[in-house]
């Protein structure tokens, strides 16, 4: 003898299974903003420690050139350049993602910072450079998110799109 399936007892599940999907369910619900604010702070946290280690001030140190010349030998391009772009490149991008502003051309900017570093200075430390590049690139891709300066412009340019960020 069968006994029939009534809709509840055919669709029901064990308690610690229907718990796990109804936090999964809560936390697809979550509307994206949070996560993108701790991917712009974790990179510009990176960078911004870097970048300082190169200035004092508004200044770049001799040390800076000295690091560019005789460690990090960047090809095709010469070391007080670099040393120059580098400084500026990690102090601004850094800045510019904390508060969510032309928040993917700096992460982009960084993101290539990283593959020089990865192809040409430290290529043994590509654990940290997927690290970092795991944050940029969702900047890169989907955007700073709705708590960002990039998030009220964009609405006031484009409002139907201005919530996709």
């Amino acid at each position: 003898m069968t006994l029939p399936l009534t809709p509840n007892t055919a669709t029901a599940k064990p308690a610690p299974i229907a718990l796990a999907l109804a936090i999964i369910h809560r936390l697809e619900r979550f509307p994206r903003g949070l996560d993108a604010l701790l991917w712009r702070l974790a990179a510009a946290t990176v960078f911004w420690r870097s970048g300082q280690t190169k200035v004092t001030g508004f200044h770049i140190n001799d040390t800076t050139f000295d690091l560019f010349r005789d460690e990090y030998k960047v090809p095709l391009v010469p070391p007080e350049v670099a040393a120059v772009l580098a400084s500026i490149t990690e102090n601004l991008c850094a800045v510019l993602l904390v508060v969510g502003l032309a928040s993917r051309l700096s992460a982009g900017a960084l993101f290539g910072m990283t593959l020089v570093i990865e192809i040409f200075v430290y290529p043994e430390s590509w654990p940290d450079h997927l690290l970092w590049s795991a944050v940029l690139v969702p900047i890169i891709l989907r955007g700073p998110g709705v708590l960002s300066l990039d998030h009220l412009v964009r609405r006031r340019l484009d409002p139907v799109a201005g919530h996709n960020l």
